[in-house]
Formats: C-alpha cells, structure tokens, sequence
C-alpha cells in the first residue's frame, strides 16, 4: 500500500541524482562569467583614471614654466632651459614653437639616456615695440611645447619618431616668453647667463676634433713614432731585396 502525501520525485529531482555534478557546474560558469565581466569593468574603469591622471614626466625642466629673453627690440636673443631624463629609460624629446619664423632651437630634438641632461639654446627676434608700449605692458602669445616619448637604447633620433607612435607622445611643458630688461640685475638674468654660457661651452666642446693618440710606448719608457718605424722598415725590406738580387 502507498503511504499516503508521499510524491514522486521530479523530473528536475531525477534530473539532478543522476547528475550531481550539472548544478555546480553551472554555478561555477556563471561564477567565472560574473568575475570576467568584473575584471573587464575594471580595466575599463582603470584605463578611464588613468586618461584623468596627469601624464608622468620623464623630463625635469628649468626654468619649468617660462623662457626668458632680454628684451633687446631690432636684434635677435638667445635663452635656455636645461632638460633632464629623470626617467630609467631613453627618452627622445622634441621642441615645437607658435612662432617658427621667428623662433628656433638648438638642437630642435633628440635622444637623452637616464639622468643625462643638456641645456637647450633658444633664439628669437624681438619686434620693434607698437604705440609705444611699455616692457611691463606687452603680452607675448608665443609658446614652446616640449614633448617626450620613449625609447629604445640605440635608437636614432628622427623627428619622424614623433609622428610614427604619437600614441605615447607626452607633453613635458609648455613655456610661456618673459622679456626681462637687460640693464637691470635680477635673478632671472643671471641664471640665463650662466646657462648660456655653460650652453656655448659645450658647443666648443664638441667642435673640438678628438685627442689623438699619443705615440706608442713600448718596453720600459722607450717611446716609438710609428710613422719612423714604418719607414725604418721599409728600408729594411730594401735592402734585403738588394742583396738577394746582388
């Protein structure tokens, strides 16, 4: 006789005790599917903060905000800004102005290994002064964009770089011109003056042809011309020739 409220087992029950495994497993797939749409929110999320994070700078610039120029009105001056890979990479850098026909830099671009440095000479014209404008009243809109862009070591630098990967092209600084009067001392002044000084220095350097080589020693402080040597041997293969033919 049948107990009575006792109901047969269902088809999903039946389903189930002959395969035990099916539910987890399908728990378990949608679990991965769950942490896979997290880890993709993410990254998403991770890659939308780091568009609103300031680029990192590979560059230490000085001065950091401004280009200095005497103001000297019908003449062309110089300034400068020291430029420092502060990064554990190569670095290739580049400078752009508003004003290329009367602006330029020297050099214009290249390749910085980690922690090497050099100072960067700028030179512009300054226009005459309209309606008798004051020093202390002139705007200048002219800028100077240094951008960055990481290397490879033994890369050449070719301005091309720049347009080839400007995906990963940082903007450094941009430098706004101050004119400061030349007859007056200030700080500003004087820095400029010694980073143009140390700037030319090192222009001269390079113009320098390399050492030569000393002449050779050999032995104990016996000192060779190798030129002398030459010639003392083909005298020697001379006279050889001499008395065989003899």
């Amino acid at each position: 006789m049948a107990i009575a409220g006792r109901q047969k087992p269902s088809s999903d029950a039946r389903l189930f005790t002959l395969c035990p495994f099916w539910s987890s497993r399908n728990g378990l797939l949608s679990s991965n599917h769950s942490e896979a749409n997290v880890q993709r929110s993410s990254k998403t999320m991770s890659s939308v903060a780091r568009s609103l994070l300031p680029p990192r700078r590979r560059l230490r610039l000085d001065p950091s905000r401004y280009l200095y120029f005497p103001y000297e009105p019908g003449k062309q001056v110089r300034s400068a800004v020291r430029l420092k890979n502060t990064s554990k990479s190569h670095v290739a850098f580049k400078f752009q102005t508003t004003a290329p026909k009367s602006c330029y830099m020297r050099p214009p671009g290249g390749i910085l290994a980690p922690g090497e440095s050099l100072i960067a000479t700028v030179f512009k014209f300054v226009e005459q002064p309209e309606n008798n404008e004051k020093l202390s009243d002139q705007k200048y809109k002219v800028k100077f964009k240094i951008m960055s862009l990481k290397v490879k070591e033994g890369v050449d630098y070719v301005p091309e770089l720049f347009d080839e990967q400007k995906d990963l092209v940082t903007v450094e600084r941009i430098l706004r011109v101050v004119f400061i009067d030349p007859e007056r001392q200030s700080p500003d002044l004087e820095k400029l003056k010694r980073q143009l000084a140390e700037a030319d220095a090192a222009v001269e350097a390079r113009k320098k042809p390399p050492a030569e080589a000393g002449p050779r020693v050999v032995a104990e402080g016996l000192v060779i011309d190798e030129w002398k040597e030459r010639r003392e041997k083909y005298l020697a293969r001379q006279q050889v020739q001499a008395v065989d033919s003899v």
